[in-house]
């Protein structure tokens, strides 16, 4: 049990180290702190105030609501107070000889009764037991001000809450990479494969998707450069640019001489040191708001001699089923040792040969004899057949 418990917390000190060892998380968040700013950059945050509120977290935003209503109905009541005791309305209800003396406002004899008249006059409450005169112009001109700037703070405050709602990045919750990449014979070449599915039926128009290598690497100088980025480019069938993402894709990479892939192998990829950032940038269908979704892959997240279980299928109906359970799995594959094998063209030859006579060229099909069913003349023209599963 003591063993157990002591795995667990290992475990758990691992995957906290390479949370904060990741430069971008699985779910898309950077992971980087800026050091010492000048003065004048958080000035320049103040002045671009409004993406500054729209990126606040929503405690913050609740808080500046809250305080914005608030403080304007306080700081309006004080002024209402003041007017009211220039002019002496308090001092009427002292004096019942004044009684007669022309009043600003009805009914404020003190700074609370001031304040529920600022709340009842932003607001538009009105319940009727104070109200204006007319006798004193700066009451009229407070008025006008105090109703402009509620429906400033209104304006103001509702277009902050829909600007956090339909925030683009929202959208990119919905869209999902498989936990792992893998790196598999893939249309007679050796490519590393990732998946991403988009949840929901609206579609993201002109999807792009790409990657970047990022690694420590020195220079000729003998410089060290940290956080070197290679383009690593992903394909579809169909090209790299305006995917048609109705159903899950499986994104490849080809790894050629000229791929950061080419110089390793299934014994050494796990002693490598990088993080394969991918992104998919596309606008949704349904608000015409661009979006960008981001996840990250590091060497114990590569599989190597593996390729994903299929996700597609019909069902009597004729309607196409996705099987989102089988998203992430994956099965073991006739996969070379290492890049450089492949490349060699005899060697690729002979692996490509293989792998047909396996069956496992088209991953639809599955190998049987038909000894059973065939001539005895014709088993010598004939040693295999595939049929499709279906």
């Amino acid at each position: 049990m003591f063993q157990f418990i002591q795995k667990q917390i290992h475990n758990h000190l691992v995957e906290r180290k390479i949370r904060r060892t990741r430069l971008v998380t699985k779910d898309g968040h950077c992971n980087i702190k800026f050091g010492t700013t000048e003065y004048h950059n958080h000035f320049a945050f103040l002045m671009d105030f409004w993406t500054t509120f729209v990126e606040i977290r929503w405690c913050f935003v609740i808080f500046l609501f809250a305080a914005a209503f608030t403080g304007s109905w306080f700081i309006f009541g004080l002024l209402w107070y003041s007017l009211a005791k220039n002019n002496g309305d308090l001092d009427v209800l002292q004096n019942s000889s004044e009684s007669q003396r022309l009043k600003c406002i009805d009914n404020i004899n003190s700074l609370t009764t001031a304040f529920l008249y600022s709340l009842e006059t932003q607001t538009t409450i009105g319940y009727g037991s104070r109200a204006l005169t007319g006798h004193c112009p700066g009451t009229v001109a407070l008025l006008i001000i105090q109703s402009l700037m509620g429906a400033i703070i209104n304006c103001f405050m509702c277009g902050l809450i829909l600007a956090k709602i339909s925030l683009p990045k929202r959208r990119a919750k919905t869209v999902t990479f498989s936990e792992t990449a893998v790196i598999c014979l893939w249309k007679g070449n050796l490519c590393l494969q990732i998946r991403v599915a988009n949840l929901r039926k609206t579609l993201l128009i002109g999807s792009h998707i790409y990657g970047k290598l990022l690694r420590t690497t020195i220079s000729p100088e003998g410089e060290t450069i940290i956080l070197d980025q290679v383009n690593i480019d992903f394909l579809v069938d169909a090209g790299k640019d305006n995917l048609f993402f109705v159903c899950p894709l499986t994104l490849y990479h080809v790894i050629d001489i000229s791929s950061p892939f080419s110089e390793m192998a299934v014994d050494t990829l796990q002693q490598q040191d990088f993080e394969l950032v991918v992104f998919l940038d596309g606008t949704a269908e349904s608000t015409s708001l661009s979006c960008q979704v981001r996840t990250s892959y590091l060497p114990r997240e590569i599989k190597w001699g593996y390729n994903f279980l299929p996700v597609i299928s019909r069902t009597k109906g004729g309607k196409y089923r996705v099987d989102l359970s089988n998203f992430s799995k994956t099965e073991a594959a006739v996969t070379p040792h290492c890049a450089c094998c492949f490349l060699n063209e005899h060697n690729k030859e002979l692996i490509l040969h293989q792998h047909e006579r396996e069956g496992i060229y088209n991953l639809g099909f599955h190998v049987i004899d038909l000894q059973d069913s065939v001539d005895v003349t014709e088993k010598s023209d004939l040693e295999f057949a595939a049929v499709a599963t279906g």
